[in-house]
């Protein structure tokens, strides 16, 4: 049975306590019918518990995803603030392109706009404040990652990535984390320690 568990951890990309100590399964006291799956408890205090063995295969699977396009083509959005300084660690690591901050309305819809991108792919920090963003890439009918938290709702996301997507230190873990796997997906990288970049390089200042 030890065993078992050392080769069920052993399959994780990470230890189960970095996932902890950055927060990554910490929720919200919201839970929408979309997320259930994804709670592994409450708490007492009302909290709910995002199963960390979910969010490591989501990263897994999305890694996979994202690698199926050409880097420039992925586009990566955080209105929130602490996403903003990961998403821009993600591009420079994985040529992705990162729009950090307010989305202006017509970026992925209207070609006479002053940035018009013609991404394959999007990924979102929190589909509920990217909700802009969401909405074009409906649209324009390109598939979509999404960070969902226990109170964001699935629709439109295709791909769901369960995690903390509020946190300075769980969103730098996420993206990093994806960073690392993409590019070992792609080829560049062709395992974890070549992968030079730290955590802590993707957080956002206090």
């Amino acid at each position: 049975m030890a065993e078992d568990q050392q080769v069920e951890e052993q399959q994780t990309l990470l230890p189960e306590e970095q996932y902890l100590t950055s927060a990554v399964h910490i929720g919200t006291r919201q839970k929408t019918a979309d997320i259930k799956q994804f709670i592994y408890r409450v708490r007492n205090d009302g909290l709910y518990i995002i199963d960390i063995k979910k969010t490591d295969q989501r990263i897994k699977e999305a890694a996979k995803l994202l690698a199926q396009y050409e880097p420039s083509k992925i586009v990566v959005v955080s209105v929130r603030q602490y996403g903003q300084k990961p998403i821009q660690e993600f591009a420079k690591h994985t040529g992705a392109v990162a729009i950090p901050g307010r989305f202006t309305p017509g970026t992925l819809t209207n070609p006479n706009a002053k940035r018009f991108l013609e991404p394959d792919i999007l990924v979102l920090t929190d589909p509920l404040v990217d909700i802009q963003a969401l909405h074009e890439a409906k649209n324009i009918g390109i598939p979509t990652v999404g960070l969902c938290d226990t109170n964001n709702e699935l629709k439109y996301i295709d791909l769901a990535i369960p995690t903390n997507n509020k946190g300075r230190r769980a969103l730098a873990l996420i993206y990093w984390l994806l960073a690392r796997e993409f590019l070992k997906e792609k080829g560049v990288i062709k395992s974890d320690s070549e992968f030079k970049a730290t955590v802590e390089d993707f957080e956002a200042e206090l």
